[in-house]
């Protein structure tokens, strides 16, 4: 992490933290309060604190409006809609200004207090520190969900993934200026953190419970992120179809030379009509999968074509200076 230089010392880099938000008004005071806290303690001048309110149907913006009409800190942006959480994150990731940016969800399952220690950790010479989920206070099926997810993931990866590694991390602004030169719709953040490349470490830290209310991440939602990581680092999925339409080749080829052994020289035509229905339906079954597949790359081809915005601000307000049109 680079700092600049004042009458021969070393000043404190500007820290831009960076949250997401979509209907938390019940915990946005409590959250406020805790990042506030952290950015009074850091040194150095010029810290900002962006809040994006993904088209809450909530008073969020109400109170972000709020909050930033008394604190010349707070940038809050509204969106004309819910373009949904990566999309939110990577419109605040193009506002920040800091030499530090820190990104973090708005549910305080991210500890702000954190924050000090991965900047710590910059200091050492790192561009990213990401916080790594060794414990986390959910149910037990999402927990094995996840742990299961993020070895598959690392498994099929085109790029070497941190395993348990979320959203939450301070990134140098090299590398968020490589993270924004990624111009795809469909985004998966932490696998972009890991494409940037540069010196990245992970710190343990324990995945608290929501301050309040549920989670917004519906299973859809969940399932639609999970194969945005899948689909968009990896074409594992496209070589399986590939491979398994290799070995039904082979496998029905012994099976016509076996048929024609038998019909030549045992006199006799193999039996087993169930077990042909049963063959026919599964490599049926197969091909429908895999079209589904491909179809999905194919879909997300449409989607990047069309060249349509992540996202559209409907407006900006900055600190004490009010609210900036778009």
């Amino acid at each position: 992490m680079k700092t600049g230089q004042v009458g021969g010392r070393a000043e404190a880099p500007r820290v831009s933290i960076a949250i997401p938000l979509f209907d938390e008004e019940e915990g946005l005071p409590e959250l406020l309060r805790r990042v506030t806290a952290v950015l009074d303690a850091l040194p150095g001048e010029g810290h900002e604190l962006v809040l994006v309110d993904d088209g809450s149907s909530d008073r969020t913006m109400e109170i972000l409006e709020r909050a930033a009409g008394n604190d010349p800190r707070i940038v809050a942006v509204s969106l004309s809609r819910n373009f949904g959480h990566q999309a939110a994150l990577t419109a605040a990731l193009e506002i920040v200004t800091g030499d530090v940016i820190v990104l973090m969800d708005g549910d305080l399952q991210d500890a702000p207090e954190l924050i000090p220690t991965m900047l710590e950790r910059m200091r050492e010479g790192y561009d990213v520190v990401y916080a790594r989920r060794d414990r986390r206070q959910e149910a037990w099926w999402l927990r094995v969900a996840y742990f299961a997810y993020y070895r598959i993931l690392s498994a099929v990866s085109n790029v070497q993934l941190p395993l348990d590694a979320g959203d939450f991390a301070a990134i140098s602004s090299r590398a968020l200026r490589a993270i924004r030169s990624a111009p795809e719709r469909h985004r998966y953040l932490r696998g972009l953190r890991a494409w940037a490349g540069f010196r990245q470490i992970g710190l343990p830290v324990e995945r608290a419970a929501r301050y309040t209310g549920q989670s917004k991440y519906s299973l859809r939602k969940l399932l639609r992120l999970a194969s945005d990581g899948i689909f968009s680092f990896s074409i594992i999925p496209l070589r399986l179809a590939a491979a398994l339409g290799a070995v039904t080749v082979f496998l029905t080829t012994l099976f016509a030379l076996f048929a024609l052994y038998a019909r030549l020289f045992l006199d006799r035509s193999p039996q087993g009509f169930t077990a042909l229905i049963l063959v026919m339906t599964f490599v049926s079954g197969v091909n429908l999968l895999f079209l589904g597949i491909i179809g999905e790359y194919v879909g997300r081809v449409y989607e990047e074509v069309k060249g349509r915005p992540l996202y559209v601000v409907q407006r900006v307000v900055r600190g004490r200076d009010g609210s900036e049109p778009t």
